[in-house]
């Protein structure tokens, strides 16, 4: 019975968002191997390293799986990242406390990925190996944040006063947030402000890190300016957070050393930053998307803006360097017709 519904499942073939959420978390898991692996080359603390570990097994696992369900369908696996990509004997570049911090952040990101990969397939078998994906993930977030608070290292997000009683909007005021007489932030503000900060500041450190050991000229000014853009929208959330008397997280960009050696190739340092920062425009808008105050929304738009351009400008270095690999798309009709 197992068998024939084996047979009957896979002679339907994956649609385009299958295609596309297996297809990328290839390159993601592809490039997340060689930065584990490096990071366990390097981590000293006992608590530390069973956790990269763990990571590098289940992203190990990913690429088998997703590499066996492409040459099942007959599509090309990508070429991703290899042994190539990474130098293992490059000093450290990253503190283990740091490296935790970056995991954490890294599964936040894998998992917000899996939930909406399992809610766009169709197809049992991979709805339920993003299932299988889901469960294995929160497992690592687990792990990660309990070493990192064990640690006293996790900034917890702020707390605030209990109300005493539900309250009801009574005045458009409510909505402003031009000039004096703003509200303070409600939760739902200060939770996405507070997520996307330690984001920003966790990618800062990171891009420093990159922009010390970039061999080429266009990489170093584009992680240059990655951490200059960073800074300024770190300084723009602080910024909120503080007039609301509240605390922004640790900052880890002493974390980094200053060691000059690559330990990964230009082309995975490039796609890394362009994926972290392009994932965080997601994450804005869905910060823009809650907040109630017209000038956090404006705050957020120009901060999408500004992350976009690096984005593109960003691509552009990847194709011109012939690093950039191109998802599978729709048959070009026009082409194929050639009238």
């Amino acid at each position: 019975m197992e068998h024939t519904k084996h047979q009957t499942e896979h002679s339907i073939r994956l649609t385009a968002p299958e295609i596309a959420n297996l297809w990328t978390n290839y390159m993601n898991d592809s490039m997340a191997i060689c930065v584990l692996k490096y990071m366990l080359e390097k981590v000293e603390d006992r608590e530390i390293r069973p956790v990269f570990e763990y990571a590098l097994e289940l992203a190990k696992v990913h690429v088998k799986t997703i590499a066996g369900i492409f040459k099942e369908e007959g599509y090309p696996v990508p070429y991703g990242f290899t042994d190539e990509d990474v130098n293992l004997k490059a000093p450290r570049l990253f503190a283990d406390t740091f490296g935790l911090d970056y995991l954490l952040q890294m599964t936040v990101h894998g998992l917000t990925g899996y939930a909406l990969s399992l809610t766009t397939s169709t197809r049992s078998d991979i709805r339920d190996y993003y299932i299988h994906c889901n469960e294995t993930s929160m497992e690592l977030y687990q792990k990660s944040i309990n070493v990192l608070l064990s640690k006293g290292l996790y900034s917890r997000p702020p707390y605030i006063a209990t109300p005493e009683k539900v309250d009801f909007v009574e005045r458009q005021s409510f909505l402003n947030g031009w000039f004096e007489g703003k509200r303070p932030l409600n939760s739902l503000e200060i939770s996405h402000i507070f997520f996307n900060l330690k984001k920003t500041i966790m990618t800062r450190a990171l891009l420093i890190g990159f922009s010390q050991v970039a061999k080429s000229k266009e990489v170093r000014a584009l992680m240059v300016r990655g951490t200059d853009i960073g800074l300024k929208h770190i300084d723009a959330f602080s910024s909120i957070l503080h007039k609301n008397n509240l605390p922004s997280p640790k900052h880890w960009e002493s974390e980094v050393t200053n060691s000059t050696v690559p330990p990964f190739s230009d082309k995975l340092m490039t796609y890394h930053a362009l994926f972290l920062i392009n994932t965080a425009v997601g994450f804005y808008g869905t910060g823009m998307s809650v907040s109630m105050r017209k000038d956090l929304v404006v705050q957020y738009q120009r901060i999408i803006t500004e992350t976009q351009v690096y984005v593109e400008d960003g691509a552009n270095i990847m194709i011109n360097n012939g690093w950039m690999e191109q998802p599978p798309q729709v048959e070009d009709r026009k082409q194929l017709v050639r009238l």
